[in-house]
């Protein structure tokens, strides 16, 4: 019987309903993209839970350099399921998903679904977390410079107000009640007592990633049980580094896992951009920063750390396994 890898059954998924009219490609697309995610949720040994934009790509970038040192694996791989894994058995199967985003809402709808929860409750789930400001700015670069037609057809689909990607600017997306700050607030705290509900859970911040790469990928690495050697991690960590992810994503390296070129010669449509914390303070008047920061203040569980407009986040000491 011939195994066919999540990424090609998505690439099928795709093709296949390419010519359908709007509304039937639409549709198919969501049930069958929907139920292939629940099947990599259902096969994955490890989860990474994030909003786009958290981080969720450097992390995964890293990890899979360190597997690939470890067994030697194909340079360029980054994983995201079943890519590593199907290498070589010996490497988990990672389940990567924003789990709020259009079809992939049914992961966390698996997750708070007495049938099929009790399932996940046994594997480590990381979550990742960023300020939303900041995850709000690179997301309006994702949307209208990275992302694919089909899976912003499948989001616009998904709104109430769909936007075009052409001519929206950042101020009027990252205020975009459905695309924006507010759902990716709503994202925050929804997932937060979802997480913490679990036996085996890890909150990693993207802050925590950039001031201290090692020592997080460390307590990543430790909290999942992943077998991974100290000269792994260091070889992780170097190749994770911001500058050489840049320099590498310029050059065409990466063919796959979001890493991939999209415009060559475009700084703004890099995947790896810049990665400031509190970058967004940059991007808008000081009115309009207090406006954002206002939203997050009034709105975001206390817990996850972001607290006043001025604060970085608080620190999440240990595991919280």
């Amino acid at each position: 019987m011939t195994y066919l890898s999540d990424r090609t059954k998505r690439r099928l998924i795709l093709r296949s309903t390419a010519l359908l009219p709007k509304p039937w490609r639409i549709a198919s697309r969501y049930r069958l993209l929907a139920e292939l995610e629940l099947g990599k949720a259902r096969r994955g040994d490890i989860f990474i839970i994030g909003y786009p934009k958290s981080g969720n790509t450097w992390l995964r970038t890293m990890i899979s350099r360190a597997y690939r040192v470890k067994y030697d694996l194909p340079d360029n791989l980054v994983l995201k399921t079943d890519e590593l894994a199907n290498a070589d058995p010996r490497v988990p199967r990672f389940c990567v998903t924003n789990g709020h985003l259009t079809y992939e809402r049914e992961v966390r709808k698996a997750f708070t679904d007495p049938a099929s929860a009790e399932a996940f409750a046994g594997r480590p789930l990381i979550f990742l977390l960023r300020h939303p400001c900041d995850v709000a700015v690179s997301w309006y670069i994702q949307f209208t410079k990275r992302i694919s037609p089909g899976k912003r057809e499948l989001i616009n689909d998904s709104l109430e107000h769909p936007v075009d990607h052409r001519t929206i600017s950042a101020w009027d997306f990252v205020t975009h009640r459905e695309l924006g700050l507010p759902t990716i607030i709503d994202f925050m705290n929804q997932w937060e007592p979802i997480v913490r509900g679990l036996p085996r859970h890890l909150l990693v911040r993207y802050e925590e990633l950039r001031e201290s790469p090692r020592e997080t990928l460390l307590r990543v690495v430790d909290f999942a049980g992943m077998e991974l050697a100290e000269k792994e991690i260091e070889a992780a960590v170097e190749f994770g580094r911001f500058e050489n992810l840049q320099k590498l994503e310029r050059s065409g390296f990466f063919t796959q896992g979001g890493m991939s070129l999209r415009k060559a010669g475009d700084s703004g449509a890099y995947k790896v951009r810049r990665g400031k914390i509190h970058g967004y303070r940059d991007d808008f008047s000081a009115a309009e920063v207090a406006q954002l920061e206002a939203l997050v203040a009034a709105n975001l569980s206390p817990s996850l750390g972001y607290r006043a407009a001025a604060d970085t986040a608080t620190q999440v000491a240990g595991s919280e396994s």
